[in-house]
């Protein structure tokens, strides 16, 4: 294990437990930050301690005992601590803090930006440079939402507990949507670039990992880390050496992560008889069809159609709305598929979305018309911010026709599992 990974790794435990003793989570996040920094320079130089998390915890409490003792109007704070002498790092703390401390960044009142990067610097020991870096935003604007994030908390009188019954049930559909937007923003990155992120969905994967070991009777955990080993399994077909997007259906299924294959089908086939079916495992059930597929020409289109109509029916949305044409038109053909674009593309949240525009592009080309299909490329190129979709999108633009292809590119630039 790199030593950024076991930082990232031991981080969330060191912040779990730094807050558990003093309580403020802003104050403990911020020592744990410096604690880390201190780490990434003095164990190359120095040697790794011998025990790596008592020496996180004892360096960010000496921080947190500096900062006390320099503000004046925490001095009976300090008096209270001063007794409790950090010394030498002794054991690690048995219990893991990753639960409530990811509970605690998806707060309610925090904004889904706010709760991917306070949950990346928390739990993923990115710093604030790492993170803007990842989302390719400036580093002063994450640096302000950290800041709001903390703030928001703080007023909110959150406190740093095992969540309830009832909190789990509450904030656990907002933690699952944080990690999917992370894994998402890794897997397809929305502008730059890379096509792909590897360190946010590598990040996503570790921390669904844990979440699955804490909440085990939870089927859509369960499906979620499905869904990104299954998808994530692809990733080294995704691109050329160069950097360059490649379809699903053109690519070589030699390189996909076979081991993530198997591990993703195990844990649906294990929770799909008892759990009540959700959107992260039918997600899930849907890249599984693909990726159990020995070929693109093989692919159970029935069965990915009528899970999305399944899909449909337990949590609609504009994406589950355009990946249902999507198999429409590798059921039914593609004039089939165009019909039902023409419908569901009047909806405000797919209106002039570059994604219908790709599927349009795609459908287009089956039928034969080649002059509609170029200018559903050259729109769809417009709307994206991903150079490598860009580019791609402007070669089927200017290419020769591709109407002999079945999904030859419409499931995974639209975004289908």
């Amino acid at each position: 294990m790199t030593l950024d990974a076991e930082l990232r790794e031991l981080a969330p435990r060191a912040l779990g437990v730094l807050v558990r003793r003093h309580g403020s989570f802003e104050a403990c996040e911020d020592a744990v930050q410096e604690a880390l920094v201190a780490a990434s320079r003095q164990w190359p130089q120095d040697g790794r301690p011998r025990n790596p998390l008592g020496w996180l915890i004892t360096t960010a409490s000496r921080r947190l005992v500096e900062v006390w003792r320099s503000e004046s109007a925490r001095r009976r704070r300090e008096e209270r601590y001063a007794l409790e002498d950090p010394g030498a790092p002794g054991p690690g703390p048995a219990d893991d803090d990753t639960l409530p401390l990811l509970f605690l960044c998806c707060h309610p009142v925090l904004t889904p930006p706010a709760q991917v990067a306070l949950t990346l610097r928390a739990l993923g020991g990115l710093t604030t440079a790492e993170i803007a870096r990842a989302l390719l935003v400036p580093e002063t604007t994450v640096a302000q939402r950290i800041s709001r994030a903390k703030s928001r908390i703080r007023a909110a009188g959150a406190h740093f507990l095992e969540p309830t019954a009832e909190e789990v049930a509450e904030r656990l559909p907002s933690v699952l949507q944080t990690l999917y937007l992370v894994f998402t923003e890794g897997h397809t990155a929305s502008s730059g670039p890379s096509l792909q992120r590897v360190e946010l969905s590598t990040e996503a994967i570790r921390l669904a990992r844990q979440l699955r070991a804490q909440l085990p009777d939870e089927g859509e955990v369960a499906g979620l880390l499905a869904l990104m080993l299954l998808t994530d399994a692809r990733r080294p077909a995704r691109t050329t050496r160069h950097g360059a997007l490649v379809p699903l259906a053109e690519h070589d299924r030699s390189l996909w992560d076979a081991d993530k294959v198997a591990e993703g089908v195990a844990l649906l086939t294990e929770v799909l008889p008892w759990a009540t079916p959700g959107p992260f495992q039918l997600e899930a059930a849907i890249a599984a069809v693909h990726d159990e597929a020995p070929s693109a020409e093989q692919t159970d289109w029935p069965q990915i159609l009528a899970l999305y109509d399944a899909h449909a029916l337990v949590a609609p949305g504009p994406m589950v709305t355009l990946g249902r044409v999507v198999a429409v038109a590798e059921v039914r053909g593609p004039a089939a598929g165009l019909a039902q674009l023409d419908v569901v593309a009047a909806d405000p949240a797919l209106a002039r979305h570059y994604r219908v525009d790709v599927v349009r592009a795609h459908l287009l080309d089956r039928v034969g018309d080649r002059d509609g299909a170029r200018e559903a490329y050259l729109r769809a190129a417009l709307g994206t911010r991903s150079q490598p979709e860009q580019q791609y999108l402007l070669a089927r633009a200017g290419g020769p026709g591709t109407t002999g292809a079945r999904g030859s590119h419409s499931e995974e630039t639209a975004g289908i599992p």
